[in-house]
């Protein structure tokens, strides 16, 4: 009987410690929060996660950019297709805040993007891949000032 009652009891506090698994638990689409720092790149970095389904048990996930030389975007890349496809402008509000690339516009090495290939800023676009009208949240702010 003792057995029973211990295996009760971890099955009930698993149970209510399952949705602290993931400090994101039910959350759509978040970003992290800390910048990292790409030696090799040289440009700082965070991951955008989202779920282009609300029923999708997993994270896609795209990188927003930041480069010190560039101090007024965040550079939106998709890893699986490894392009750049937009860029978000730091302190924007409203509706000009995100120039999303045509998709002839959209490379791997940015440096391969001109400038008037930036479309005026509009809205934040739809949560990649997702078939409803859901926007996606802008990216962290907080990016840091200093050059490594």
């Amino acid at each position: 009987m003792k057995a029973i009652r211990v295996f009760l009891l971890a099955v009930t506090l698993g149970a209510a410690a399952a949705p602290f698994a993931s400090a994101h638990y039910g959350y759509r689409q978040y970003y992290d929060t800390t910048w990292a720092y790409s030696t090799t790149y040289n440009y700082y970095y965070v991951t955008y996660y989202y779920q282009p389904v609300v029923t999708q048990t997993t994270y896609d996930y795209h990188y927003c950019i930041y480069y010190p030389s560039q101090p007024n975007y965040i550079y939106y890349y998709n890893p699986v297709s490894q392009v750049y496809w937009g860029r978000y402008e730091i302190g924007s509000k409203g509706d000009k805040r995100y120039s999303i690339l045509a998709d002839k516009d959209r490379k791997k090495d940015l440096k391969e993007i001109p400038e008037k290939a930036f479309p005026e800023p509009g809205k934040m676009p739809t949560i990649p891949g997702a078939k409803d009208s859901v926007a996606m949240e802008p990216p962290p702010e907080n990016v840091p000032k200093d050059k490594k």
